[in-house]
């Protein structure tokens, strides 16, 4: 995909008739709709300068009462191999576990690191297509690679820089021992680039969780980086992985709300009993989760998780590549797919989810006071085809416009 945006405005600019959430309706106490109002937006520097009353007469870009949301954010995904922009191709059945595959990249790398500056910026603009304007992406480290998939990453987001962010993490897709990629490890992290540090299935891949996740919190330590590993394995090894980077957490308070598991599949398979307590030792250290949302034949247990307080970031994970046929790349269809396993149906319920696309800022309160856009908020916002969030939510809205950085994109 082309990228469907053309920029409108920059700078010093105002928004008028725009849609902005004004509080909640009710009836006998039970919220029944959301109420609107539309406004004007003055951007300026970046930021939201000024929110006031709309004026359909004053000078300004018309919002034509579009509803405004904060641009969303994919916390989880690999911009670096994707398949997106290459021929279809469904996954094999011959590659059946993680060393399987690992083997597999090792053989496909570098024939895709030859076209893998262009097909990042092709699934960036998909990303953008559905609202997002800043992600999380692991990126492979290893010895098939070196650092050439960083290299190659840097240069796509680059030529994004405009209308698109992105925190980095080193990720030892093909284990840190398993293929000797620790002292490239080493390497990347004292790279300003990269913010966390990555990891994979110590126990099953390294064969040791104390040794790789002693090493993964060191480098974190030594290097001032977040966390934030992939963490697959559902047996005892899953939950006894999770506690160690919990008790890591609670020993070095530097890293409390820097460490995120991803994926932590061992929370699914928990009982009710169990999953209080570790989600209780989770929020105690505070350590995230970052879910792709999957369901195959369990379903990941996020209203416990928030019940306490956890953070749970919400990610695309992999887009169409060679580990999974899906993921489409729209944070509104992840957040949708939330409210219909949850049961998340009624207007309240669906205004609150929300949050896992936009992570966490939503234009009302839980009493439906309203809490953005405020002057000296990031102005990262996007214009959507919806009357209230509950039904961006539910009916997966069409984005009308984008902004990063009070750059403003129109779709085209």
């Amino acid at each position: 995909m082309q990228f469907p945006y053309q920029l409108t405005a920059k700078g010093k600019y105002t928004l008028k008739n725009v849609r902005l959430e004004t509080g909640f309706e009710y009836e006998n106490e039970e919220v029944i709709g959301t109420k609107t109002d539309l406004f004007s937006i003055e951007i300026e520097a970046g930021k939201i300068k000024t929110v006031k009353a709309n004026d359909p007469r004053s000078e300004g870009i018309d919002a034509k009462g579009y509803l405004m949301l904060p641009a969303f954010r994919d916390m989880h995904i690999h911009l670096d191999k994707t398949l997106y922009g290459l021929p279809w191709q469904a996954l094999s059945p011959k590659r059946k576990t993680v060393k399987d595959m690992i083997a597999y990249e090792q053989e496909i790398i570098p024939e895709l690191l030859k076209t893998s500056v262009s097909r990042a910026e092709q699934l960036i603009s998909l990303l953008q297509h559905y609202g997002t304007h800043f992600v999380r992406t692991h990126f492979n480290i290893d010895p098939t690679s070196g650092l050439k998939s960083l290299e190659h990453l840097e240069q796509a987001l680059e030529n994004k820089k405009d209308s698109f962010k992105a925190e980095l993490v080193a990720f030892p897709q093909h284990g840190v021992y398993y293929t000797e990629s620790a002292p490239l490890m080493k390497e990347a992290a004292q790279l300003k680039s990269v913010e966390f540090i990555g990891g994979l299935d110590p126990l099953s891949i390294d064969g040791s969780i104390e040794k790789v996740m002693d090493f993964t919190v060191q480098l974190a330590l030594d290097y001032h980086k977040g966390i934030d590993i992939h963490l697959h394995e559902t047996e005892e090894s899953g939950i006894k992985t999770i506690n160690y980077l919990i008790d890591k957490a609670i020993e070095n308070p530097e890293l409390q709300g820097k460490i995120f598991i991803s994926h932590a599949f061992a929370l699914a398979h928990l009982s009710p009993k169990e999953t209080e307590e570790i989600a209780e030792r989770l929020a105690e250290g505070k350590v995230g989760i970052a879910s792709s949302v999957p369901f195959k034949g369990k379903v990941m247990p996020i209203p416990i998780l928030k019940k306490y307080g956890v953070n749970v970031l919400i990610g695309n994970d992999n887009v169409q590549d060679y580990w999974s046929t899906f993921g489409s790349g729209s944070m509104l269809q992840k957040a949708n797919l939330i409210a219909e396993l949850y049961g998340y149906a009624t207007e309240y319920a669906l205004s609150r989810t929300l949050q896992f696309a936009v992570q966490n800022i939503l234009p009302l309160d839980e009493k439906g006071n309203q809490q953005w856009p405020k002057a000296g908020d990031e102005a990262a916002i996007v214009l959507t085809d919806a009357s209230c969030s509950a039904e961006a939510v539910s009916r997966m809205s069409e984005i009308k416009a984008l902004m990063n950085d009070g750059n403003l994109f129109w779709r085209n």
